[in-house]
């Protein structure tokens, strides 16, 4: 079985929760992916501090690159790298993607994993939506992307909040191919 080389960016919307869940999930999965980029839009990190009380600490198996870094090997077709998971993506990153806008690693990447039809997933956080974000989601969704709103689900009775997280990045490992399927309808 191939190993899978993933890419993570976190932008600066609301949702720094699910991206740590996220983030702890994929450092203990096993098989461990063969490599986990990560990616950090410019104010991503003040949004992760004053949403979890605490700084991102570096840790394996991640290895972050700059949002400016474009000798990333993932900001080429030739890379091997077969999912991106934007978490949480702002409406503006989404914008960006959607109009085919690379003006930095994360818009780069993106349009990369839609040029070669890989998988991209993009956890969108916005609420209320206006008909440009409907837009560009349904651009996105054209060109191959996956739209997954980060609505947790009730069904599982989730007891805490990491239970509720839980719901919604359990739903991104599937659509990411983890087979995490933590939280399913009938299942107890």
């Amino acid at each position: 079985m191939k190993k899978r080389k993933v890419v993570v960016a976190i932008t600066g919307a609301s949702g720094a929760l699910y991206a740590r869940l996220l983030l702890n999930e994929l450092a203990n999965y096993q098989p461990l992916p063969e490599e986990v980029a990560l990616l950090f839009s410019d104010n991503a990190r003040d949004i992760w501090l004053a949403e979890t009380g605490t700084p991102f600490i570096e840790k394996e198996p991640f290895k972050i690159f700059g949002i400016r870094d474009f000798y990333a090997p993932f900001a080429s077709g030739s890379s091997d790298f077969d999912t991106m998971i934007i978490c949480p993506c702002s409406m503006g990153t989404l914008g960006r993607i959607a109009s085919g806008t690379s003006d930095d690693l994360i818009t780069r990447c993106a349009d990369v994993m839609l040029k070669e039809r890989r998988k991209l997933i993009l956890v969108t956080r916005e609420t209320p939506l206006n008909l440009i974000h409907i837009e560009n989601m349904k651009r996105v969704t054209l060109a191959g992307g996956i739209i997954c709103p980060a609505n947790p689900s009730f069904y599982s009775n989730p007891q805490t909040m990491d239970d509720l997280l839980g719901t919604v990045v359990s739903r991104i490992l599937n659509l990411a191919g983890f087979n995490n399927y933590k939280f399913s309808w009938g299942k107890s």
